[in-house]
């Protein structure tokens, strides 16, 4: 296989759906470092039903969900989707990130034709559901599972299988590989910090960003910075506390200086608690450091959960917002409900963004505004190398992209 998996001239015409394609699997009995549990395999092509388009995929991102389907763990998503849908087939193809051209379309497509190129989403939903026709925001939608992930024929594939409204025009400045590889964590960071009134983002707010110089990280400190807030991003090293200030974090907190991760010691050990407190109060300090006087955060952007959720709700101001999207450090979220409840601070669940929030990115991104800070771009045999990169904490600053039917990276078009 070449990177662009097709050799020039073998590309079938526009809207001819092949037999079969390559594909990063998942097999159960591969369960297990991600590294290992992802292969290259050769599957049947999936063809698109009513209201489903499929897609020749030019790049794909890299996120932590198919580190979690790799594992099998939290979730065997073979045999869940086996279990609640009825599904077949006994492999996974994983990637909720991705940008190509329409193939080919299903009954009753009306908003996108074969040869447009697009940006997919990670959020599918029943449309008829009767809650989202009542009004509710898909993604609290009953009906509503990550692509990719919860689902089958994601991104990690030469053609991905995906609800129509998944598909977004693409901006003709974005490469492939940026536009593939954004829209899961810029969006997500972007529903984070906008869509929770009142502790949307505004001017002057301070923000503490974990994982400063990840790939939510590296877009929630610009999406601060262009609402008007100030961000402080948490790093792990020299190297990128100077990433995140260069893309515009008004300071930096090491968060190996610090010593009191993990989860909170029972109230009745009065030293473990003094401890504790003391070092989450010198936390807050380097906070007020950065801010020149002392004042608390009012939203907190935070995804790794169990080390670190503690310290947000404590350094969280009064009537500020802690807003979580994932549990990378473990899924046991102690805090200190005197803290929630006396200072009146918010803890709010954040998951996906919805299409609304998916343009307003892609137009930030499309004005030049927003950077997909793609700082790794591998070919499509390192992705499972990839996803092993985050299981080991070793990933590059910034985000992850893999070139699927793209013979090389800076490409705009097929």
């Amino acid at each position: 296989m070449s990177k662009s998996l097709y050799e020039i001239g073998e590309i079938p015409p526009l809207g001819v759906v092949p037999d079969q394609m390559y594909a990063t699997v998942i097999r159960r009995e591969r369960f297990g470092q991600p590294a290992d549990a992802m292969r290259t395999e050769i599957v049947d092509v999936p063809r698109p039903g009513r209201g489903e388009v499929l897609v020749y995929m030019m790049a794909a991102g890299i996120n932590y969900n198919n580190v979690w389907a790799s594992l099998g763990e939290p979730l065997d998503v073979i045999s869940m989707r086996q279990k609640v849908y009825g599904a077949t087939e006994d492999f996974h193809i994983g990637g909720s990130d991705g940008a190509g051209i329409v193939w080919a379309v299903g009954e009753g497509v009306r908003h996108v034709k074969p040869g447009d190129p697009v940006v997919t989403s990670g959020a599918i939903y029943d449309e008829s559901d009767q809650d989202i026709r009542l009004g509710v925001d898909p993604l609290l939608s009953r009906s509503m599972t990550a692509w990719g992930y919860e689902s089958n024929y994601g991104s990690f594939a030469q053609y991905a299988l995906v609800q129509e409204h998944q598909c977004h025009p693409k901006p003709d400045n974005l490469a492939w590989e940026d536009a593939g590889s954004f829209l899961v964590t810029g969006a997500t960071a972007y529903r984070q910090l906008t869509s929770w009134v009142p502790n949307d983002v505004r001017p002057g707010d301070p923000v503490l960003i974990w994982g400063g110089s990840g790939g939510l990280g590296s877009a929630a400190i610009q999406i601060t910075r262009i609402r008007g807030g100030i961000p402080i991003a948490v790093v792990s090293s020299p190297e990128r506390a100077r990433y995140c200030m260069d893309l515009g974090a008004a300071g930096t907190i090491d968060r190996n200086e610090f010593s009191h991760w993990g989860r909170l010691p029972d109230i009745d050990d009065d030293k473990a608690c003094e401890v504790w407190n003391a070092e989450a109060r010198r936390f807050g300090k380097k906070i007020w450091e950065i801010l020149g006087e002392r004042r608390n955060v009012r939203v907190v952007l935070e995804h790794p959960g169990e080390d670190t959720l503690p310290t947000s709700m404590m350094v969280c101001d009064n009537g500020g917002m802690v807003v979580l999207c994932g549990g990378t450090s473990g899924y046991n979220g102690d805090i200190d409900l005197r803290y929630l409840w006396m200072r009146s601070k918010r803890l709010q669940g954040s998951h996906g963004s919805n299409d609304k929030e998916n343009r307003e990115v892609l137009s930030l991104m499309a004005d030049g505004r927003l950077s997909a800070c793609v700082n790794w771009c591998g070919s499509f045999e390192q992705i499972g190398e990839a996803h092993q990169m985050l299981f080991d904490n070793q990933s590059p600053m910034g985000n992850m992209a893999a070139l699927v039917n793209a013979a090389r990276p800076g490409l705009t078009s097929l």
